[in-house]
């Protein structure tokens, strides 16, 4: 193990591979990857310049992960899916640039034949959090601690997630949503949207997301029109596909059209409708 590792050392400029990891030959390692005491790198896995990776952490399967991410002791990436229905399909894991997973983060492959869980860019996931088999994260999510992720799960972009929580097969989070600690996420959690409780209701608008994410400086964004196509779809006397189609008829900017646009694909029948708002 260590000749194969001063051997890897050696191929790839700047690389730096602990004598007590153990690097798979095949592995694809690019400048300026750290590879700390006790990882695994497994066959077929690329790791991009920069990425560190750190005490005991394994990787395995066909995982790529981009530039600069960092992998904290003890995580798992592209392990097989806890799926029953897995068959031994060799599925991937995709995670891009500037990462962190921080301690024992497990993320699962795809379970059949040419699908991929994916992970985004310049995102946090923070310790003990799990990604299961066919999850899509988009960039800039923040997990807290704990955060327990089903299969075929979709986080948007800009998603806040408190910790301790649990998100249901199939869900989809939007944009900029911000769901509080312990929730019960069974339902999906539309764009620009706050959700807390057991089970999980709508709160309101994520207002201090929206004005932390510097959408208040942009022309094209008007809260108060969001304000009010969110009050007709969720607290007015009529059905949300009543209240959809009313809303739609309207002038709409970009913000309220995505908010419009994920509720109709929400109410499908493809998918577990939007969490209910609590009055």
């Amino acid at each position: 193990m260590e000749n194969q590792n001063t051997e890897l050392q050696s191929s790839f400029s700047g690389v730096k591979v602990h004598p007590n990891a153990f690097v798979d030959p095949s592995a694809e390692l690019h400048d300026g990857v750290i590879i700390s005491q006790g990882a695994i790198v497994g066959p077929n896995v690329i790791i991009g310049k920069g990425t560190e990776i750190g005490p005991n952490a394994v990787i395995t399967g066909r995982t790529q992960l981009g530039i600069k991410n960092k992998v904290f002791p003890n995580v798992c990436i592209g392990l097989d899916p806890q799926d029953l229905k897995y068959k031994g399909a060799p599925t991937e894991v995709i995670i891009g640039d500037n990462n962190t997973f921080r301690e024992c983060v497990t993320i699962n492959k795809a379970t059949d034949e040419g699908e991929k869980t994916i992970i985004g860019n310049n995102n946090l996931l923070m310790a003990y959090t799990h990604i299961g088999h066919n999850c899509e994260l988009g960039n800039r999510i923040v997990l807290s601690n704990s955060v327990q992720v089903a299969g075929h799960v979709k986080v948007e972009d800009k998603a806040i997630i408190g910790g301790c929580l649990g998100i249901h097969q199939f869900v989809h989070i939007g944009y900029l949503a911000m769901i509080g600690g312990m929730t019960r996420v069974d339902r999906d959690v539309p764009p620009f949207c706050l959700a807390e409780g057991h089970p999980g209701r709508l709160r309101g608008l994520n207002r201090i997301g929206i004005k932390r994410s510097g959408l208040m400086e942009n022309k094209d964004f008007d809260l108060k029109l969001l304000q009010s196509t969110w009050n007709l779809l969720f607290k007015s006397n009529n059905v949300i596909a009543d209240a959809l189609d009313m809303a739609i008829k309207c002038k709409l900017d970009l913000s309220s059209t995505k908010l419009c646009d994920f509720l109709k694909d929400s109410i499908s029948k493809e998918r577990r409708g939007p969490m209910p708002f609590i009055n």
